[in-house]
């Protein structure tokens, strides 16, 4: 109880330590500081950047002029991917924060509800004249809480607080975890139990039932109650704080916490292993890695050859525009076949443009006054973007020499190598969705008036898009083999007619009423023909430190790991491979999206006839599948060496974690440091947290909490080893204890016909179990069977200790016997010279009472 309460105060700590973060409340009166704990719906918060959102808000307005933000909602989502924001156009535009207090207005929110992607809300105002109307609200105008303000300050109306948050109702309330160890041993107690009583009737069958028999029967249940290991608890609960300091004491895993002494040992018999991927296997750290031209590929050590090629092409296009009319380089306008030169320059350009990045500059106020973009050369400019592969991309080019240094809803201005300028208008945006799978631009260049349309997505739908080619598909799969991310880009030159047709149907499918998105995409997809196929770029997400070789030991240790992440399908599969969490002689079936009965049923006879492959599916399809066919699919996915799920909520990690547990019956772990991932960490048997990027939110809910991945093999291996099978052999040997002490007993009462009467004093009994036999027993806890060095190097070891051997029916028997003989042994012997040794002093007494009383009548 001592350990549990003190384990309570610690997480009473931590809570009132979340709950005691400062943040900035506008009043009427002015700004006040206010704790997070006392945040009510209503509110008006400052946010700061890099500042955690504490309650769920509408944003009403930002220090950018054009109301615009950018979020991360690594904790919420498991994306690290930025994403933009809008304040309320019309509080946006009042000139000062006060003037929020004199509007006449009011904001409508729908009621709480589970689901992130959504919202929907109105802000209603009156003007002076008493004419009211209403702005539509919608996911962009939200700030959830436990989401981090990226860029700029915000401020905002808190809707939602509490349990009614969005982070707050995906994730499930915490349970007392009670350990697999633990309750194989209250099994065991209770056949010792049920032993008691029968030896006791057994002893009275012997005896007879006559006279007062059920005094008699109570006598041999309290006689024989040493079979029941009353002190097995306290042995056990000091071996678990034992254990849990030797893991905090580690020297090769600095930083470990363990938060809940209660599970030490299940580390030791852990079968599945579900990880999250951002920020627990990858670093989130985008690098851009190669980019193959179709003839000529350029990775990391030859990048300097495509600055060179770069840089002569402006110098020729700086000459050229000096000494005649044309602006154009010459390597453009000229009718001769490219040369890679002008390969390599059409590629860098397009890789440039073709984005939804936005650079931040540190000095916003002078930004904000409109300097023009040779002024913010030089000065230091951070990437914004709604996805960490657009920001590496954009990056490379300005090592490349072609940089990104101002942008806006409407324009986009690059420097060349030579510190011109290049000015383009966007003239519009097609954003990247996970149905269609690329993202494309259409911009003017200034100089030129030349309408270029730019496409990059994944290489399953550019192959339909680009122009004919023999060598997309090869390479885009060197490059995946690599473990790299591909993208596809490609260009198409627009005539002023042509693009003036497509403004007008996209104009008019825009603003259509029926079948919007529909009309738009297909707009779109008028374009997207016969384009000129530029570039293939592998972007590298960098893992965590050690990843590959201690997925590689977990896989010897027949562990099976699941990776559970919210990102994107092609994404997840790209780390899979890349950390070698699926190898790269495995095959990979990808569950296509399903929504009815009858698509799962054929999804899962194709995977039915697939043998031993990793299995890749979405959230959505996941759903179906367990909708109609919960059982059959988990018996197949179970059979899978891996299993990747992408696009999960946090609600649907903690669900596939409590269907392994039912289906299977088997120890599982889970591990992330976000937080969504705390309710897969509730919800697993172990859950393991790590200290990261996306904060101490995982690791202050979790059992055990890690500083990085590779952590984790010498936790389970080595400290998960020690630990089971040090309370497995110290609950039996608890266990001899009492059961040797109880086989004596039995022997000296059927010695003296069967007489209820107490072998040994109670304080000697007392003794026994407390001060002759504890620190021997207790011991135990410092056993070795095998060195850290050979657990680690030899991984098999562990697959013995999950099917639970070390303490079972056949060991606790085993120990049941050995304890009646060694029982026996000591007893009968001694048991049977006492009752010789009474039965002569018994005849001596009789004899020289016999003769006393007869010299006593002489």
């Amino acid at each position: 109880m001592i350990r549990e309460a003190l384990d309570d105060f610690r997480r009473y700590r931590r809570d009132k330590e979340a709950n005691s973060q400062i943040y900035k409340k506008l009043t009427a009166v002015g700004i006040k500081n206010i704790l997070s704990s006392d945040i009510r719906v209503g509110d008006l918060l400052f946010v700061e950047k890099n500042q955690r959102v504490p309650a769920d808000m509408v944003l009403l307005r930002t220090a950018d002029r054009s109301g615009s933000i950018f979020i991360r909602t690594d904790q919420l989502d498991g994306e690290t991917d930025w994403k933009l924001r809008l304040a309320v156009p019309y509080t946006q535009a009042l000139a000062a924060d006060k003037e929020l207090f004199a509007l006449n207005a009011s904001l409508f929110a729908e009621k709480p509800q589970k689901d992130i992607h959504s919202f929907i809300g109105t802000f209603s105002k009156t003007n002076e004249e008493g004419l009211q109307s209403e702005d539509p609200l919608s996911l962009q105008n939200a700030l959830w809480a436990s989401t981090v303000v990226a860029s700029s300050s915000a401020l905002g109306i808190v809707i939602y607080t509490g349990r009614e948050m969005r982070s707050v109702m995906n994730t499930s309330q915490p349970k007392s975890k009670v350990g697999q160890l633990d309750l194989e041993i209250n099994t065991l107690t209770k056949v010792l139990f049920t032993s008691v009583v029968a030896l006791s009737i057994l002893m009275m069958s012997i005896k007879g039932f006559t006279g007062p028999w059920y005094r008699y029967l109570v006598r041999f249940i309290l006689l024989f109650s040493y079979i029941i290991p009353i002190s097995l608890r306290v042995n056990l609960d000091m071996g678990k704080a034992a254990y849990s300091w030797m893991i905090q004491q580690d020297d090769e895993i600095p930083g470990t916490v363990v938060r809940s002494t209660t599970i030490p040992e299940e580390l030791g018999r852990i079968v599945y292993l579900l990880t999250d991927k951002t920020g627990t296997l990858t670093q989130n750290e985008m690098v851009f890695k190669k980019i193959h031209l179709g003839t000529v590929s350029f990775a990391s050590d030859t990048m300097d050859e495509v600055m060179t090629h770069v840089r002569d092409t402006y110098a020729v296009q700086t000459s050229s525009s000096s000494s005649s009319t044309p602006t154009q380089p010459a390597a453009i306008t000229s009718r001769v076949k490219r040369t890679v030169v002008t390969r390599v320059h059409e590629a860098v350009k397009a890789i440039a443009l073709c984005h939804n990045v936005t650079p931040v500059y540190e000095d916003v106020n002078a930004v904000g006054s409109g300097p023009e973009a040779d002024q913010l050369v030089g000065a230091k400019c951070t990437y914004q973007a709604s996805s960490p592969d657009e920001v590496a991309l954009v990056t490379w080019t300005e090592n490349i020499g072609l940089a990104l240094v101002k942008r806006d809803q409407s324009s986009m201005q690059l420097t060349t190598p030579t510190g011109s300028c290049l000015s383009f208008s966007v003239l519009h945006i097609f954003p990247f969705t996970s149905e269609s799978k690329r993202m494309g631009i259409i911009v003017k260049d200034e100089t030129t008036d030349e309408i270029i349309f730019y496409l990059k997505g994944a290489d399953v739908v550019m192959t339909s898009v680009v122009q004919y080619n023999d060598w997309l598909e090869e390479e885009c799969g060197n490059m995946a083999r690599e473990g790299l991310r591909t993208l596809v880009i490609a260009k198409k030159v627009l005539s002023e007619d042509q693009y003036k047709l497509f403004s007008n149907v996209h104009h008019q499918a825009q603003v259509s009423v029926e079948n919007r998105a529909a009309r738009v995409q297909a707009a779109v997809e008028s374009l997207e023909r016969d384009m000129q196929l530029l570039c293939i770029t592998g972007v590298e997400d960098k893992l965590q430190a050690d990843v590959r070789p201690t997925l590689e030991v977990l896989r010897n240790a027949a562990i099976k790991v699941w990776m559970l992440t919210g990102d994107k399908m092609e994404t997840a599969t790209c780390i899979a491979k890349s950390s070698q969490l699926v190898s790269r002689s495995q095959a990979i079936h990808t569950f296509r999206p399903i929504s009815t009965r009858t698509d799962a049923h054929l999804e899962l006879n194709m995977f039915r006839r697939r043998n031993d492959c990793a299995l890749v599916i979405s959230g959505e399809s996941l759903e179906v599948c367990l909708k109609y066919y919960e059982h059959e699919f988990m018996e197949l996915v179970c059979q899978c060496p891996a299993v990747v799920c992408c696009r999960c909520t946090p609600t649907q990690k903690a669900d596939i974690v409590r269907l392994l547990r039912t289906h299977t019956g088997k120890p599982t772990c889970a591990i992330g440091d976000g937080g969504n991932d705390v309710s897969m960490i509730q919800a697993a048997n172990a859950g393991i947290g790590i200290v990261g990027k996306e904060g101490k939110q995982a690791s202050l809910a979790a059992d055990f909490s890690i500083t990085q991945f590779s952590f984790i093999a010498r936790l389970l291996l080595v400290h998960g080893r020690n630990s089971y099978k040090r309370s497995a052999s110290l609950s039996q040997f608890v266990m001899h204890r009492g059961l040797i002490i109880t086989a004596m007993q039995v022997v000296f009462c059927s010695v003296f016909y069967f007489a209820s009467i107490q072998l040994f004093p109670s304080f000697l009994m007392v003794g026994y179990a407390t001060v002759y036999t504890m620190f021997p027993v207790f011991s135990l806890v410092l056993d070795v069977d095998v060195k850290p060095e050979i657990a680690l190097t030899y991984p098999e070891l562990y697959k013995e200790l999950t099917k639970g051997r070390s303490l079972s029916f056949k060991t606790f028997f085993i120990w049941v016997l050995i304890s009646i003989y060694q029982g026996m042994i000591e007893a009968m012997p001694n048991c049977c010279i006492l009752k010789q040794l009474m039965l002569f002093l018994g005849c001596f007494n009789i004899n020289f009472l016999t003769l006393l009383a007869h010299f006593s009548i002489k």
